[in-house]
């Protein structure tokens, strides 16, 4: 629980300056359904009063249940340097400081993470991050509209549900056509895909591995997007390209990932990191920030921000984007994550997470009813098929402190019985071999 040092007189002085009468005013515009109800605390308590019963609130939440959900967030394993150097103080600012003489730090810790990420996903440039990986690819998406002055947008249904929802609802006042390519068993129709694409098309939005984890090479599709001119848009697993042919290299023109799997916890759904990368040709489109290394008149080392196309520095209606921020506590963490593992132990968290969900898959699959609902590659996560609804055994298991997925009847019509299992290298064979057992006993 943190010290606030402000006295009430103090606080009705800041209040007064604002023009506002009370700290409640500041909460109007949430309506009273929203707001939090009651704390239950009597007035009069001491502080260590206030904190234990703040603590035995805070215990009722269940944090100790063994998880196989994915669905786009993953509990990866964070190196202990991560919390001890993400939490030096003068990484702690308010908002990000832009005066490069004050700032070296700052903007060289951010041009690391972006000589990162493009060379995590073989892009070109990288942007100092956006605020999540559904906001990065409405961003990529924006891009595309802007550089070919296009509206028609194809999007595989095999991307993330819930980005393809905050698409829908940032885009729900503007003049853009979606066409959406349903998925095929769990599988991306990338001849849909291809049949879709016209000189008509803006953008063509994909995922690998796709929601239900299969993976792809999209190298022949993005050639075809390339053929009408329209701009190729991937959404990435940033663990799992230490392993598979990055975007770079079949040809996307802008990769975005969510980057929450690369040293930020899951917590209760964040803050988390959108990572967008680009080539060259999308540079000039790209909100938010960049920051760049230069030499000074005495040719020393210096870092800068550069191409800021944002509301502060150009006019408004000239912006790249007016709702990006760069996350850049949650970006340093991704770049300490990435410089603790390096290479080789991105690549052996990727292999045991990929591993581990072949043995579930093959554990799973062995239980009469369940089958697999998707055939080929897949990832550190896969989709099965069983007798009975998925929030029947989901309901059951997690009584038992197990988390068996995410049910995708959530979002796909016919898919009621499908559960989506991720596995991580936290994913031990003794956790999946009781997972297959209680599904087993459940299933009975």
């Amino acid at each position: 629980m943190p010290y606030v040092p402000h006295t009430e007189d103090e606080v009705r002085e800041m209040l007064a300056v604002i023009g506002v009468d009370s700290v409640e005013d500041l909460f109007a515009e949430i309506t009273e359904d929203m707001r939090p109800q009651s704390f239950d605390l009597p007035e009069g308590l001491s502080e260590m009063e206030v904190l234990s019963k703040l603590e035995a609130m805070a215990a009722k939440n269940t944090i100790n249940s063994v998880s196989f959900l994915g669905a786009g967030f993953y509990d990866h394993y964070i190196p202990a340097a991560v919390d001890a150097l993400t939490m030096r103080g003068e990484f702690y600012t308010a908002y990000t400081p832009y005066q490069p003489e004050a700032s070296q730090g700052t903007l060289q810790a951010i041009f690391e993470y972006q000589t990162g990420v493009t060379r995590l996903l073989g892009m070109e440039y990288a942007n100092a991050s956006v605020y999540d990986g559904g906001t990065a690819l409405y961003e990529a998406l924006m891009m595309a509209v802007r550089k070919t002055k296009r509206r028609k947008v194809i999007v595989s249904e095999a991307l993330n549900p819930i980005y393809r929802v905050m698409l829908d609802s940032y885009t729900s006042n503007l003049d853009i056509e979606f066409v959406t390519v349903p998925h095929k068993d769990g599988l991306t129709d990338i001849p849909g895909l291809k049949a879709a694409l016209d000189t008509d098309t803006a953008a063509l939005l994909v995922q690998n591995p796709n929601f239900f984890g299969s993976i792809n090479d999209f190298t022949e599709l993005f050639a075809a997007a390339k053929a009408v001119k329209a701009v190729s848009i991937i959404s990435s697993y940033p663990v799992l390209q230490t392993l598979l042919k990055t975007p770079g290299a079949m040809g996307a023109d802008i990769a975005v990932a969510e980057g929450q799997s690369l040293g930020l916890p899951l917590s209760f759904g964040g803050p988390y990191l959108g990572i967008m990368t680009c080539n060259k040709e999308m540079i000039r489109q790209m909100p938010g920030r960049i920051v760049g290394r230069t030499e000074d008149s005495e040719g020393r080392t210096g870092y800068v921000l550069t191409l800021q196309a944002r509301e502060q520095h150009i006019r408004r209606q000239k912006a790249t984007s007016n709702i990006c921020s760069n996350q850049s506590l949650c970006a340093l963490r991704a770049l300490v994550h990435m410089c603790a593992l390096g290479e080789l132990g991105l690549k052996r968290a990727a292999r045991i997470s990929v591993e581990r969900a072949h043995i579930c898959a093959e554990r799973l699959t062995a239980i009469p009813g369940v089958k697999m609902l998707t055939k080929g590659a897949f990832g550190n996560e896969f989709a099965v098929i069983l007798p009975v609804n998925a929030y029947e055994v989901i309901a059951k298991l997690t009584e038992r402190g197990f988390v068996p997925g995410f049910p995708l009847g959530r979002y796909f019509d016919g898919l009621e019985n499908g559960l989506l299992v991720a596995c991580t290298e936290k994913t031990s064979e003794e956790q999946i071999g009781i997972f297959a057992e209680m599904l087993r006993g459940a299933l009975k």
